[in-house]
């Protein structure tokens, strides 16, 4: 060992008690257990080890002398190939027939894998203590392909950056949306066991639009009377540039409107004021404009009562005005982590 490395086993046993109930407690706060142990200069294999005496005993287990108690059923080893399954693959990459790592997965898995039965309240507290949390996994089409999406992240979005930045050009990124009457989000308190019941419309309508925005703060939106088609989307783009001061380029998905013969040909006729450039396919995630719907339908119409076609679209109005107002949330579109691509270079990341 070299002379400026750190050695946990040095050190007294009372000070290696405290080491080890914190490494726990990070862990449990969501930090990596193999980056705790070595910032604490102890060897890979004692984190998990400390992981399973706490789970079975608690604090008390990770004390200099440990209480006596029932014997571990899953060894430090076990226990860390279970964290190293769980974070690097999903269950239909060990022939399991569901997607997610549930709890009675991970219990089918530790059955599997060391013939251990583990109750479904001591697979989430063993999974809890590895600093894993339960939490909604993002979708992604299996038709997307990986290697045009890097091409797109490396070297695609750089070259637009940099067309835009010479000739002086504002980056608008675009997107379609529908909202529907019946949609609605969020939860409200209520009696246990009493589901509350939010009155709303029985009829079934819904409102379409377009948007784009902008790594300035800028919001533009039209709501469409029917489908997407290019004349609407045409009229759009009209909208887009009018009083524009300088050449716009808009990035949108590759649907067939948007790569429509009639939206080329105005296109051309703008002479430079307009570009369209088209993102990969099955890749909505890398559209920050996808976020503006999010935030409509999540935090403002899914949360409102509807009473009719007219409501719902005065609703959608004043809910993308209000947007418009708060250029600061719009920028922070761009730094969501999916989306954070798209102002890396101006922000000098």
């Amino acid at each position: 060992m070299k002379n400026n490395e750190f050695d946990g086993r040095r050190l007294d046993h009372k000070t290696r008690q405290n080491i080890r109930i914190r490494a726990v407690k990070l862990v449990e706060q969501g930090q990596s257990p193999e980056q705790v142990v070595k910032a604490l200069g102890f060897h890979r294999s004692c984190i998990y080890e400390w992981l399973a005496k706490y789970r079975e005993g608690g604090e008390d287990a990770l004390k200099t002398k440990p209480l006596s108690g029932r014997p571990n059923k899953l060894n430090a080893q076990q226990i860390k190939k279970i964290y190293d399954i769980v974070t690097s693959n999903n269950p239909l990459q060990l022939k399991f027939e569901f997607a997610l790592w549930t709890r009675c997965m991970v219990q089918e898995l530790i059955w599997c894998q060391f013939r251990v039965k583990l109750s479904l309240v001591s697979v989430g507290r063993l999974l809890s203590k590895l600093g894993l949390s339960p939490q909604k996994p993002l979708h992604r089409a299996y038709q997307q392909d990986a290697q045009r999406v890097q091409h797109w992240l490396d070297t695609e979005y750089p070259k637009i950056q940099a067309l835009a930045s010479k000739v002086g050009a504002d980056i608008y990124f675009g997107d379609e949306a529908s909202v529907r009457s019946d949609y609605h989000s969020g939860t409200t308190w209520a009696l246990k066991g009493q589901t509350p019941v939010v009155k709303t419309t029985g009829a079934r309508f819904s409102v379409n639009m377009i948007s784009a925005i902008s790594p300035r703060g800028l919001l533009r939106f039209m709501t469409i009377a029917g489908k997407l088609n290019a004349g609407t989307f045409i009229e759009f783009l009209k909208r887009l540039i009018h009083n524009a001061e300088r050449p716009i380029f808009l990035i949108v998905d590759g649907h067939p409107t948007h790569k429509a013969g009639k939206v080329k040909s105005f296109i051309d006729e703008t002479e430079g004021r307009l570009r369209l450039f088209i993102l990969p396919p099955y890749s909505p995630e890398l559209n920050p404009s996808e976020l503006v719907w999010n935030n409509l339908k999540n935090h403002r119409i899914g949360r409102k009562m509807i009473t009719g076609p007219n409501d719902l679209k005065q609703k959608i109005m004043s809910g993308l005005r209000s947007l418009q107002k708060v250029p600061a949330k719009i920028i922070g579109f761009f730094y969501e982590k999916h989306v954070r691509y798209t102002i890396a270079k101006m922000s000098g990341a």
